[in-house]
């Protein structure tokens, strides 16, 4: 097996991640932290991937072209929109989406120029054994986090959804904002500041990807609320758990 890239969206999952990783050794490449090392027996690559898409695809990049990953694995945390998605449950993403890319009249809405597409697929088999590590670890979520702090927050029976993912540069907190994309996007089942990009990197570079997110809200006017405890207690734990069961396999 090749060395794989962990792209963590948050402080809080890469400290987690890394206090688990045995042997890491920094290096410091373009303002970023680079972690190399092992987890659960596999060569990997941690790193924070910065907010939004252009910060995310130039992490993305060094990971390939520097530190030759054969595979890289993004989770994070995500604004919930499709019916039934809810705080605390993980959306794996099949495809991702730039929702705020509009070259309109030259090319249609959502399109990439010169991609011919606006639609950029995830791995599927990596996308499927990161649906199982995240059912496996949801089915015992008491366990991995305890029921006092899945209750803290709301969260009963938390599920895993496989779908569209869209991205864009701005945090949609707002009931109106989370309505608009409803209604333009149906089938989309959570929207974030990066994996869109991420997914386009690996598209040009040849590497498989998979993308993972934790609904830390429902993108409306209380998207705001208690989000770094959120982060804290739930989507870190989640993060590191997933991500092991991943790399066992």
């Amino acid at each position: 097996m090749g060395r794989i890239a962990i792209m963590a969206a948050m402080h809080e999952e890469l400290a987690a991640l890394l206090a688990s990783m045995p042997d890491e050794q920094k290096d410091t490449v373009a303002g970023r932290e680079f972690w190399v090392g092992h987890l659960e027996g596999r060569e990997v690559v941690a790193v924070l991937s910065r907010i939004g898409k252009v910060a995310a695809a130039t992490t993305a990049t060094l990971l390939v072209e520097r530190y030759g990953v054969d595979a890289l694995l993004f989770t994070g945390v995500a604004g919930g929109l499709g019916a039934g998605v809810r705080v605390g449950d993980v959306v794996v993403a099949d495809a991702l989406l730039q929702h705020d890319m509009d070259a309109s009249p030259i090319f249609p809405r959502w399109e990439v120029p010169l991609y011919g597409r606006s639609r950029f697929e995830a791995d599927a088999a990596m996308s499927e054994r990161l649906r199982a590590a995240a059912a496996d670890v949801l089915a015992h979520a008491d366990t991995h986090l305890g029921a006092q702090a899945l209750a803290g927050f709301g969260i009963a029976s938390p599920a895993v959804h496989r779908g569209l993912i869209i991205s864009g540069d701005r945090f949609v907190s707002t009931a109106a904002e989370s309505g608009a994309l409803r209604a333009a996007l149906p089938d989309a089942l959570a929207v974030e500041m990066e994996g869109a990009a991420v997914a386009q990197v690996c598209h040009d570079l040849g590497v498989p990807c998979a993308v993972m997110r934790t609904i830390s809200d429902r993108a409306d006017d209380s998207a705001h609320l208690d989000f770094n405890a959120f982060i804290r207690e739930i989507a870190s734990r989640y993060s590191v758990a997933i991500v092991r069961r991943y790399l066992r396999g």
